[in-house]
């Protein structure tokens, strides 16, 4: 793979090429998809979804959304001083005009989307939808379906269904939110199809990024890029070079933030903090840690310091195995590789145990399976039975509750599903349990 190629300009949708050197200054095109990310709907919904503790009532704790814009400040400084030498080994780039800033806008329009497709009630949530249609009632679709598509199904994937939301055409609005290229390769950490499951131990195979559905825009997407091909039976390709950054900006702050969380809403203790994250950080000033007053500004001091050491050891991995990452023989997270990988997983054991396995967390994410359960099941049996003339009034009502966007009237059984678990995933945590009240006849 080639940097000149993986930094592509171009719009997706379009067929206007965009030279770099011809971009004004004040409106970069890496820039315009940030933005245009920040004011998508998708993005706007990311403010009512869980993160780890749902529909948490501390003001504190982050949400999707929270965590989706400290994501890409991470991944702007990841990508800008991995850019800054990047420029400096290949001067060619800089004569085309690209500047180390442009790696930072890439990293952080990559990063801020790298959640815009998770259902409601987090993980969770993905899992709700795979069981709906793997033990559920959603299991009599198997037979009109192929292998690939119920297999995006029962795995139903956050990242695919992001990829999704990017890049989907509707009617007047081709090309989805047209984002460039490079931002969207940057987007695709698992660049596969659902089939077949986790072939290899190489990263990209860890899970899949498209749905069969949006088979098409993948393709354009990674031929546009140059991606190198892993499979080309298969559809599977090695990663665009900068979703390494977008990973590594997540996997800092889900391992730090979701720790102080945890802290700061007294399921971890307090000593922990200092415990485990001095682990990752040389040269603490104790006297400015203890002359701080309040808990959740000691958790932030350490937090902060955290998240700075973790930026030099990715940056650090990244340039020393630039070579490999592009050949695609880099097979690991840049943390799983980091030296501080024995301390993440202590932090990560602590944070499982301690949070993600909590009493608060466990029974919402029960009640978060039955919800996305009972909203399938209606609006699927609606779908269908408006697709074949066989409606009921209360099918009609569900149908015209429906966003006209969603009621699909394929002759694909696949495309109809689809178009509801989309549906279903836009849902922010409240509107999710709003709905199903109402539908089910509680409407106080």
């Amino acid at each position: 793979m080639n940097w000149e190629q993986l930094l592509s300009l171009k719009r997706f949708g379009d067929v206007q090429k965009r030279p770099r050197i011809a971009q004004d200054e004040t409106r970069l095109g890496f820039e315009v998809d940030f933005d245009r990310i920040i004011f998508s709907s998708a993005f706007r919904s990311l403010q009512d979804k869980t993160q780890v503790i749902p529909l948490s009532e501390t003001d504190f704790v982050h949400t999707r959304l929270t965590h989706s814009l400290e994501v890409s400040v991470v991944g702007r400084t990841l990508g800008r001083r991995v850019g800054k030498v990047l420029l400096e080994r290949h001067p060619d780039l800089v004569e085309l005009g690209y500047t180390f800033n442009d790696f930072g806008a890439i990293v952080a329009a990559a990063s801020v989307t790298h959640d815009i497709g998770n259902p409601p009630f987090g993980h969770s949530g993905e899992k709700a939808i795979g069981e709906y249609f793997k033990t559920g009632k959603g299991v009599q679709y198997k037979e009109h379906l192929s292998a690939k598509e119920y297999q995006d199904l029962v795995d139903f994937e956050g990242n695919a269904n992001g990829f999704k939301i990017l890049t989907e055409s509707r009617e007047g609005v081709s090309g989805g939110l047209r984002l460039c290229y490079a931002t969207l390769g940057a987007f695709l950490k698992y660049p596969k199809e659902s089939l077949p499951k986790k072939p290899t131990s190489h990263i990209v195979d860890k899970k899949y990024g498209f749905f069969q559905s949006d088979k098409e825009a993948f393709i354009d997407v990674v031929t546009e890029l140059g991606m190198k091909p892993k499979n080309v039976e298969t559809n599977s390709f090695y990663r665009h070079p900068l979703a390494y950054l977008v990973e590594a900006a997540d996997d800092i702050c889900y391992t730090i933030i979701d720790f102080e969380d945890g802290i700061n809403l007294g399921l971890i203790e307090e000593d922990y903090a200092l415990e485990y994250m001095s682990k990752l950080i040389h040269g603490i000033n104790r006297d400015k840690y203890y002359a701080l007053q309040h808990t959740k500004d000691r958790t932030a001091y350490l937090r902060a310091i955290a998240i700075n050491a973790l930026i030099d050891e990715a940056v650090a991995l990244f340039l020393e195995n630039e070579k490999a990452i592009l050949n695609g023989d880099f097979k690991h997270s840049l943390l799983d590789k980091c030296k501080y990988e024995a301390q993440i997983n202590d932090i990560i054991k602590i944070s499982v145990d301690k949070i993600y396995k909590s009493k608060e967390v466990l029974e919402k994410e029960v009640a978060g399976y039955r919800i996305i359960g009972d909203l399938l099941d209606v609006f699927i049996t609606a779908t269908n039975n408006n697709y074949n003339n066989n409606t009921s009034n209360y099918d009609n009502l569900l149908v015209n509750l429906m966003p006209q966007e969603f009621v699909s009237e394929s002759d694909s059984q696949y495309d109809r599903i689809m178009a509801v678990c989309t549906y279903v995933s836009r849902m922010s945590d409240s509107y999710a349990i709003r709905l199903r009240r109402k539908i089910f006849g509680n409407i106080f």
